[in-house]
């Protein structure tokens, strides 16, 4: 006895739609980056200006001494 079975009914082409299915999803397409990635460098810049705003800071206060 054969591992596959074989349908009773063949299943129709792929080119035609089965009726009262809905319309075909569209194909997914990696045009642009995931949103985390833009969050990640906004963090990123943001906290490379705090460190040399502060180590800027830093120096200010110690040539005032």
């Amino acid at each position: 006895m054969p591992d596959q079975t074989v349908p009773a009914v063949p299943a129709p082409p792929p080119s035609e739609p089965l009726p009262g299915a809905a319309p075909a999803a569209r194909t997914y397409k990696e045009s642009k980056p995931p949103r985390g990635v833009y969050v990640r460098v906004f963090l990123y810049v943001v906290a490379t200006h705090v460190l040399l705003a502060f180590m800027s800071f830093l120096v200010i206060v110690a040539k005032s001494r």
